[in-house]
């Protein structure tokens, strides 16, 4: 082990880091709960309005049955992220035994894994409905995931906890900062813990993330030679218009963007917690209350009439604030387009 004492920048960082978590926990919790609110109203619109759907057509498109999935799984790991930070802002001293802490942050970890994989299945989805492929083999595997979606969405979230549970084994509740405890908080202190730290997160970050980037450059070159088609085809005479097509394009892309933001800095939270021991897992709530504020927003306005019904209800509750009416939004449709449309 070097004998040698630690960079005086470092030192330095360190101790910003753990005053700003020491200090600002209270204005963390008071942030998640305001993304918390957001969360569950978005999600939650999503939900109810797919159920509406569903008891007029009795039938859900392979894209709305994910959609309603990761929707639920937002809500709840929302509430059980929140009543968590709650019980740790309450509970300064600790006093209640750690195991229900390590259980519920078990079941946060599993609900994130969930999200993480159902967003990217999402994206695969929209990704195979827009991009065509000559590859027979390839065509059939995709075939048969859309025909059991259902199935592949009720075995992500069991893959998640089961992915999650060993952490309870190789990992031990401890807290090694005096300044910011959490807890019931989990940290490795071993080799194979370490080992575990590291494939939890290259399973629940990493390898979601490459899979979403993959869907994305395939999304982005479809687009290219899309759009390089239709203006050839018009001679150039006006600009080529992809009309819904090209709404769910840009649905897809800003749902691996908003993911790529997240998966940064939750990578970043995650490096401060095992290799400095910092206690930032509040920090990391915050930022995935961000992102699941963000998702629903990008599918709200991706699925034109979930962003219509929205615009409306919105109009009418500011109809009852007539002060408020400069803030109202057109409702007119936009000028109509010949382009093949797709079902999202």
């Amino acid at each position: 082990m070097s004998t040698y004492p630690p960079h005086p920048s470092y030192t330095r960082v360190g101790v910003q880091i753990n005053i700003m978590l020491g200090t600002s926990k209270l204005t963390i919790w008071i942030m998640t709960g305001l993304f918390a609110i957001t969360t569950v109203f978005f999600n939650l619109y999503i939900f109810l309005m797919s159920l509406f759907k569903y008891k007029q057509t009795k039938q859900w498109s392979p894209s709305e049955t994910i959609i309603a999935a990761l929707s639920v799984a937002n809500v709840v790991h929302q509430l059980i992220c929140y009543f968590w930070m709650t019980l740790d802002e309450i509970d300064r001293n600790c006093n209640i035994v750690e195991m229900p802490y390590s259980i519920i942050l078990l079941l946060i970890f599993s609900l994130k894994f969930t999200i993480v994989w159902d967003t990217s299945f999402l994206t695969f989805y929209y990704s195979i409905k827009l991009v065509n492929t000559t590859n027979q083999c390839f065509t059939q595997i995709q075939a048969v995931i859309i025909k059991h979606v259902t199935v592949v969405v009720c075995l992500i979230p069991l893959c998640a906890l089961g992915t999650c549970v060993p952490m309870l084994v190789v990992f031990v509740p401890e807290n090694q900062t005096e300044n910011n405890q959490d807890c019931g908080m989990m940290t490795p202190d071993s080799y194979t813990g370490r080992i575990y730290e590291a494939m939890l997160l290259l399973f629940s970050d990493v390898l979601p993330g490459v899979f979403m980037v993959k869907c994305c450059v395939s999304i982005s070159v479809h687009l290219a030679i899309h759009l390089r088609n239709m203006k050839a085809s018009t001679n150039g005479a006006h600009g080529p218009k992809m009309g819904s097509q090209l709404r769910v394009i840009q649905m897809a892309l800003s749902l691996v963007g908003t993911f790529l933001c997240f998966l940064v800095v939750d990578l970043y939270v995650n490096y401060q917690i095992v290799v400095h021991h910092e206690n930032a897992v509040v920090l990391a709530f915050l930022f995935i209350s961000i992102f699941t504020t963000g998702t629903p927003v990008v599918l709200i306005y991706g699925k034109k009439s979930l962003w219509k019904a929205l615009l409306h209800e919105y109009n009418i509750f500011l109809d009852v604030y007539p002060c408020l009416s400069c803030l109202k939004v057109s409702e007119e449709k936009d000028k109509p387009s010949t382009p093949a449309k797709l079902k999202n």
